[in-house]
């Protein structure tokens, strides 16, 4: 058994313990920012392949006491990275601290680097070069007060990325967040789903590939290929049994919409790319003239912050408009809106059934939860 550590947008940690489990992973500890858990490699494939809402997978291959960049050094060095990966492969370390005595990262990042590279060449008698750009194998170190656990990461690019090459407007929403999102508002396959701001589609992509039970990441390549250990035969053997699952891409009930015709074309695009565009229907018409396309459903929406659009009163004057337009049209519908603009639901006159804590990137945000019942969803005054 090994012990791996999954990373996750915080606030999406339920999320990925229940996926974790559904995979069969053991000793399931949830923390701030990912979850723990111990499995075999073909695990680790297959959290690395199917998770929607993971970051990255990280291999835990040692751990040791340190209290000073010496220490650190001989914590690392005794480790037997030959074993683990090729002399010829390019790498790189990245560092994270939290309580930390060292006074630098970047020379604990150094002195990591120099640990591997030594005990490669007094097993080989050469050392693997150091790529910060695109390297084949990534090591990451956590250095806690006393402690330092040193990972390899098995994602290589992080799980967010899905493999195709998007195209994008403005800030684009990171897919696994969105994932977590579709799924925190209780949508299932089969029910209407509409994004009124769908910008770059990333809520509709994710959305049909959930639909059709496609992995996400089916179409593109992994940290864990580039390791010594890695098992051709169960790797294609999964790879297969994944795409066999998925489904004929058929109209999934997603909608999207944008009032920025760009907006909708490179939804198009991006929907095109992955093979998804017969799953969805775009649409290009403004949030405030959107017509349900049924009589209830899921709205989800990533409406503009001032950091994006730069104008506070420009919102200001949208969200009483957005809100109208949903008192109006409707109800029976649960709509969701990720934004860091906390005045949103004072400013639309709506009340939150739920506000989720998330983070979009560095950005704390909130998920609001606003059921949109027959008349008036506003809230009255005693």
């Amino acid at each position: 058994m090994n012990n791996f550590f999954a990373t996750c947008p915080r606030g999406l940690e339920t999320l990925l313990v229940n996926e974790l489990t559904a995979l069969g992973a053991a000793d399931i500890k949830p923390t701030d920012g990912g979850v723990g858990f111990s499995g075999d490699m073909p695990l680790c494939y297959r959290a690395n392949l199917e998770s929607r809402i993971a970051t990255r997978i990280l291999w835990q291959v040692g751990r040791g006491r340190y209290t000073n960049e010496d220490d650190l050094f001989q914590a690392v060095y005794k480790l037997n990275w030959p074993q683990w990966f090729d002399v010829k492969r390019d790498f790189m370390v990245k560092v994270t601290g939290v309580k930390c005595p060292l006074k630098s990262l970047e020379f604990a990042t150094l002195r990591i680097k120099d640990a591997i590279c030594d005990r490669f060449r007094q097993a080989v008698g050469s050392r693997p070069y150091i790529d910060t750009r695109e390297p084949q194998v990534r090591v990451h170190a956590y250095l806690a007060a006393e402690d330092c656990q040193l990972y390899i990461d098995t994602s290589g690019n992080p799980l967010y990325q899905r493999g195709q090459r998007r195209a994008s407007v403005e800030a684009p929403l990171r897919e696994n967040l969105a994932a977590g999102i579709i799924q925190l508002s209780g949508w299932q396959p089969g029910m209407p789903l509409l994004d009124p701001m769908c910008g770059s589609g990333t809520f509709l992509l994710e959305a049909a590939m959930m639909a059709l039970d496609i992995a996400p990441g089916s179409g593109r390549s992994f940290g864990f290929e580039q390791l010594n250990n890695f098992d051709a035969p169960a790797w294609q053997k999964l790879g297969q049994k994944v795409l066999s699952r998925a489904k004929p891409v058929t109209f999934q009930k997603i909608y999207g919409s944008d009032a920025d015709l760009r907006a909708v074309r490179v939804s198009r695009e991006n929907l095109k790319q992955a093979g998804l565009l017969d799953a969805v229907q775009l649409s290009h018409v403004d949030m405030t003239e959107v017509v349900p396309p049924a009589e209830s459903g899921v709205l989800i929406a990533n409406p503009p912050y001032g950091i994006r659009i730069g104008e506070d009163e420009a919102l200001a004057a949208l969200y009483p408009k957005m809100a109208e337009a949903l008192k109006r049209r409707f109800s029976g519908w649960n709509t969701y809106f990720l934004t860091n603009d906390m005045r949103l639901p004072k400013l639309m006159r709506l009340s939150p059934s739920k506000r989720t804590p998330l983070f979009n990137g560095p950005l704390e945000c909130r998920l609001f939860e606003i059921k949109m019942v027959t008349g008036s969803n506003r809230r009255e005054k005693s």
